[in-house]
């Protein structure tokens, strides 16, 4: 299997310590298969500014070959590392989506996505 380079999109503000270890044990699986992953609580620097957190992690997606979300609607910075992926046409991989009904969502629109490439 060929080595990648991963940006995981999360949430990080709110997150529980029980959503964080579901990340992290997440994350040491694709890592312990020889991916390279970039996941925001541990590798970007949430000391900086928010801008200057938006332009770290855009830098990372740029780098990565793909980008693996746990989308969740009520965070902001999901939703920006989500349109700085689908700006660069990254290849989505959905990991954890929340429910959706008929109509229009990002929920919807991710899963779309994710079948596209």
């Amino acid at each position: 299997m060929e080595s990648k380079e991963i940006f995981i999109i999360s949430t990080v503000r709110s997150a529980t310590e029980e959503y964080v270890n579901k990340l992290e044990q997440y994350v040491q699986k694709l890592e312990s298969s020889g991916h390279s992953v970039h996941l925001p609580h541990r590798d970007t620097n949430q000391e900086n500014s928010g801008f200057d957190i938006c332009v770290q992690n855009t830098n990372a997606i740029n780098d990565a070959d793909e980008v693996h979300i746990f989308y969740n609607s009520k965070s902001q910075g999901t939703h920006f590392d989500l349109g700085v992926a689908f700006a660069l046409n990254k290849k989505l991989v959905v990991v954890e989506n929340e429910n959706y009904c008929k109509g229009k969502s990002f929920a919807k629109m991710i899963d779309e996505w994710s079948r596209k490439k």
